[in-house]
Parts: C-alpha cells; structure tokens; sequence
C-alpha cells in the first residue's frame, strides 16, 4: 500500500467526520436534529428547493507527470443509516419506539453514518490527456437487523438499519501547461433522481454524499503545491479553479504523490496533532474545552449520549479515562511556524513539548540547526529587548509609549467592536514586537468609565501602529527602545 496515501487517511479521516455529531452529544440537543457537516454533496435540486445542498464540487490540481504516470481516485463519504429502536410485544410482533431500553442499556431511534470508499483507476495520465473520463458511482441500498436480548436470553427488541441507494459521478480531465505541467480537473457530483427533493430536507440528506472528499494518489509523478508553488509555476497555480472544495498535499512532509481535495480548507502535508487523542467531531472546536465539557455533563445526560450513538459512547468512555497528563497535554503546545522557512540563523525553535512533570515553564527545544536543549520559550530576563512597558513606536514622527495619548482609527480586519471605538481617544498601556517583526500597541479607552480596572488587570485593546492618530508628543519619561512605525495612519 502507498505509504504516503496511509498517512494521508488520518487525516482524512478527521475530515470525514468533522460535524458528524455535535457536543453535547445527545439526540435531544437542537443543533443535532439535522445533519451538520462539510461536503455534503445534495441531490439535483435540493439546494435551489431549501432541502439540501449543491450537488457537486470540483477542483484543478497542477502535477508534473513521468512518461509512465498514473492516478488513482479515492472518493470517500458518510453515507446516512437510519436506525429505528423496536420494541417486541407479548404477542411475538415488533413495534417501533422513540427509545428502547433492555436492562441497563439505552437505544434511541437515530440518524447514524457508515463511511464508504469508492476507488477509481488507476488511469493513464497519457490517456487523459486524450480524453477525460466520466465514472459513475453507485453505493447499494441496504438494511440490516440487530436482535437484543434480555438477560434471560428473550429476544426484547431489534435495532433496524436502512440505507438508501446513492448515485453519483466521478469526472476527470487534463489540460497542458507550460513547463510541462498538466492541470488536472477533479470534479465529484451527486446525480440522484429528483424523487429525493420531493420528501424534503429528510429525503434530500438521506441521499446525500456527506463529508465528500478525495485523495488522489500519484505514480511516476508528483502534484504541486498551490499554496506554495514553485516560481516557475505561480502562473499555472493561478490559472486552477476551485468550488466547495481545496487540494492540498498529503502524507509526509516532502512527499508529493498524494493530494487530499477536501471540503475545507488546510495547509500542505496536514497532520493531527499527538495531542488529540479522542475524536470529538465537533467542528473544529478546540479538543480541551470539549473534553472538560463533557466530565462536566451528569449521568442522565452521559447516558442519553451513550444511547444516541455508538460513536458519542465512545467520546463519553474516552473521556473519563482520560489520565490528569493526558488532559495536561490537552491544554496547549508551542510550534514554531517558521520552523521549515527561517533561515538557520535565527534559530528558530522548531518543536515545544511540555516536560514529563507536564510543566509548562520548562521544553524541550530543538532549533532549525539541529542542536537541542532546555530553555523557556520565552524569558523576559533572557531577552532584555523587549519591554513592553518602556518599549516605544513612531507613528507620525511622534514617537509612542506607554502614557501616550492616541485616537483610534480601525482599519485592519476592524470588526464590529472596533468600528464602535473609531474616533474615540485612548492611553496607551504598552508596545509589544512579535517574533513576525509586526508592532501591536496594547491601550485603554479614556471614555471607558473602568478604564483604570482594566488596566490595572492587565487587559487592553490592541491596536497596529497605522491605526492610532497620536495626539500629543511623547511623554519625556519613555523609553529609548524605539521602532518606526507608519508615517501616515491613513
């Protein structure tokens, strides 16, 4: 098996079932009455009827082939499993029930999710040069029955499992490049039949391909990257399209033969973080606060998750297993994003891991030149250049400190809150230089009636040197540590 392509199913993975079911895990919450998640590839006409979504995606992809190069496709997708709790009768017949309990075990009737896997080719990359390909996909119906047992051995009810048939389409097509570059248009497309629009959103999702995405598997070739491509193909880069969907490279770094077209967007070779030790599907929120909420969650509530979904069951297991390292681990790790760019004279940390003690004061640090040792990540002792409290910018000719007095002028990303400050004065509290070489200038609002709390609290806005209008010369007792900032604020 492809090394790179085993790798990149991790992540794909994660992709897959990213929204497959949302805290607080249990059926009766509101936000998982209907199916929420990326890639949902709906059947003709659900979108423009309100029942569902688009039914296709597609992508360009740029790859420099070998006279021998093949591709291979991999759609994969969640494909809807309707479970319905039954409940036996005296009388030896069957009746459906909103929740079925046998013992000390809960089921409710639930909408579940089975992930699928079509593969297609490998192809010629020659041959699609000559003419693209149209690949139907087509995933069986299908029904299954659990039978559940008292604990004499009576059967006491069923779990019954319906799937609906999927119809769709896969299309690929080659167009050549300069530099012997070829684009390669990957589009993946529901072609149900309209009957499914007709029984509304429940119809529409249950014949929908969910968490659609692709990996694309490379022989005798190599994709290129178009987050980052070579000077050389930055103009083929900017000629590919995108819809609902983005590729990026897959599987190890340095490796070029996978590509992931994924419903959201990622970086190059992503990966999931050690750290993330239980699948929590929630749409991307943040693994500790999840993890916290759910030891917050009472038994009542725990239970109703169990029973909406083996995978909730096993969120729920996970999580109150966890040992107090493993939740320390969750808390957070430094990397350095300039690890592969820096030049190696900076010595660039490129690695933060907390220590076995699980302290966070002390890492260990491996630089781009290859040393490593034991040092903070930060010491403000050890780095006597940055004070935020002295430290100064020039705006305007006017150099500014804490003290200074400014008047806010948002234009940066400026979000509701800040157009709300536009024009008001504040007091500068410090200024902070990051390790990107940007300036951010911490301040309180003179208008804020506890602008003296805040300050005393530590807790300022921050604003970028261009959108502070200084409105006084420096105060004489700040600091030499001085840096330019913008001439005009404007």
């Amino acid at each position: 098996m492809n090394m790179s392509l085993s790798l990149a199913r991790a992540v794909a993975d994660a992709v897959l079932y990213e929204g497959y079911l949302l805290y607080p895990y249990r059926a009766s919450s509101q936000k998982n009455q209907a199916r929420w998640q990326f890639g949902i590839l709906g059947p003709p006409g659900a979108a423009d009827a309100g029942a569902g979504e688009e039914p296709a995606m597609f992508a360009d992809c740029l790859l420099a082939p070998g006279p021998q190069a093949e591709v291979e496709v991999h759609l994969r997708f969640l494909q809807l499993q309707s479970r319905s709790a039954v409940e036996a009768d005296d009388g030896g017949g069957f009746s459906p029930v909103a929740e079925l309990t046998i013992g000390a075990t809960r089921w409710l009737s639930w909408d579940e999710a089975v992930g699928e896997e079509v593969t297609l080719g490998p192809f010629s990359v020659a041959q699609l040069r000559e003419g693209g390909q149209v690949l139907p996909v087509a995933v069986p119906a299908g029904l299954d029955v659990e039978e559940l047992t008292d604990g004499s051995g009576r059967v006491a009810g069923r779990l019954v499992r319906r799937r609906q048939a999927l119809r769709g389409e896969v299309r690929l097509a080659v167009a050549a490049l300069t530099d012997g570059l070829l684009r390669l248009r990957v589009s993946a497309a529901n072609t149900a039949p309209a009957v499914a629009v007709a029984d509304g959103r429940p119809g529409a999702i249950a014949a929908s391909f969910i968490g659609a995405h692709l990996l694309l598997s490379l022989r005798d070739g190599d994709f290129v990257s178009l987050l980052e491509p070579p000077d050389w193909a930055q103009a083929a880069a900017r000629s590919c399209s995108q819809h609902r969907c983005w590729p990026v490279l897959a599987g190890p770094e340095g490796q070029t033969d996978v590509l992931l077209v994924s419903p959201i967007i990622l970086y190059d070779h992503p990966a999931v973080a050690p750290e993330s030790s239980v699948a929590l599907y929630d749409s991307t929120e943040i693994d500790e606060i999840l993890t916290l909420r759910v030891l917050t969650l009472t038994d009542e509530e725990k239970a109703e998750a169990r029973a909406t979904d083996p995978r909730a069951a096993a969120i729920i297991d996970r999580c109150e297993a966890m040992s107090a390292e493993e939740l320390q681990q969750l808390h957070g790790i430094l990397r350095n994003p300039h690890a592969l760019v820096g030049p190696p004279e900076l010595d660039w940390p490129t690695a933060i891991t907390s220590d076995g003690g699980g302290s966070a004061d002390t890492a260990t640090v491996a630089s781009a030149g290859g040393s490593v040792e034991d040092r903070p990540w930060w010491d403000p002792e050890a780095d006597a250049s940055v004070q935020p409290d002295t430290d100064a910018v020039l705006i305007n000719g006017v150099p500014v400190a804490r003290g200074s007095r400014v008047r806010v002028n948002p234009s940066r990303r400026a979000d509701a809150q800040d157009l709300f400050f536009a024009g008001q004065t504040g007091r500068v509290t410090s200024v902070h230089f990051d390790v990107d070489g940007s300036t951010h200038v911490g301040l309180v609002l003179e208008q804020d009636p506890a602008a003296d709390l805040h300050e005393g609290y530590g807790r300022s806005f921050y604003y970028a040197p261009e959108e502070l209008e200084p409105l006084e010369p420096m105060r004489p007792a700040a600091s030499p540590g001085l840096r330019e900032g913008k001439e005009d604020p404007q």
